[in-house]
């Protein structure tokens, strides 16, 4: 019997006795677009039902613009906590590009004995939280994500978080996305940030830090936040357009693995209807089918 939890007041609700690839479609993206991210505990999905699953939301992406994807499987992306690439920070997946993801599916195949649980976030509840005239400024903003920056700290093994940075940034990408984001279907704004945001338009580099870290605050707050405790066998899908999400680098050296498939996203638009353009770079045509140039 299927039942439905939810797990917090903001974000997320948990579904138990589902196969994921069963509920009717409409059911299922309906409580996507009010939840923001459900759990399917117990799925275990193989990697074919993984790329079922999420080929219901759309066409898929690559497993990602530069990291390379599970031997044989050119939509699957590896999630693993070598030493020295545990990326540790809020981020919305791949907003280096113009079209980034849509939604995002995770599965877990190895789980530690503690830690390594998933944070995810609200950022339509942060935009709402924004008092007025920050809210207003906000709206009128612009930010520049790339992902040449350090977006995996060297934690014990830095030679490794080294190679893996020249290979994130084989192919160096910068976007200006609105920092309010419209989403596509519900009407919904939310703060279209996180870490790949490194640069605010027309601001300089501290004022733009200074006013991007006043914005994340909000995304972050507890009462906007959803922690999944994993299990081997779940399956976690969030909406990438107006989530952030973080995987907190604590639990040692134990070994944790997820696989994560990406469904292809649209051209963020702001609140003018004004849409993402390429600061440098190509489209990333190679990773999404709904790659457009600017």
């Amino acid at each position: 019997m299927t039942e439905i939890r939810r797990l917090g007041g903001r974000i997320g609700a948990e579904i138990t006795g589902a196969d994921p690839n069963a509920l009717p479609f409409d059911e299922l993206n309906g409580l996507l677009l009010e939840h923001k991210a459900l759990v399917f505990r117990g799925a275990h999905l193989d990697d074919d039902a993984q790329l079922r699953f999420a080929a219901r939301f759309g066409a898929l992406t690559r497993a990602h613009p530069t990291v390379p994807p599970v031997e044989g499987r050119p939509d699957i992306l590896p999630v693993n906590g070598e030493e020295g690439i545990r990326s540790n920070v809020w981020h919305t997946d791949v907003t280096f590009v113009r079209t980034p993801p849509a939604v995002s599916t995770l599965r877990a195949l190895v789980v530690p004995a503690y830690g390594g649980n998933t944070l995810i976030a609200n950022s339509a509840a942060a935009y709402r939280d924004l008092p007025d005239p920050l809210r207003e400024f906000a709206d009128r903003l612009w930010a520049v994500h790339t992902n040449d920056y350090d977006y995996a700290l060297p934690r014990t093994n830095a030679d490794k978080a080294a190679e893996y940075r020249e290979v994130f940034t084989a192919r160096r990408y910068e976007t200006a996305h609105p920092v309010v984001r419209v989403h596509p279907e519900t009407g919904e704004r939310g703060l279209f940030i996180g870490g790949f945001a490194q640069k605010l338009v027309g601001l300089s580099g501290t004022e733009s830090r200074d006013v991007l870290r006043l914005l994340q605050k909000y995304v972050t707050r507890p009462e906007n936040l959803l922690r999944v405790v994993w299990n081997v066998g779940d399956v976690v899908v969030f909406d990438n357009r107006i989530t952030q999400h973080y995987a907190p680098d604590d639990y040692g050296d134990q070994p944790r693995e997820l696989r994560r498939v990406t469904v292809a996203g649209d051209v963020p638009a702001g609140v003018t209807g004004e849409e993402s353009y390429i600061v440098s770079g190509d489209d990333a045509a190679h990773y999404t089918p709904l790659a457009v140039a600017s």
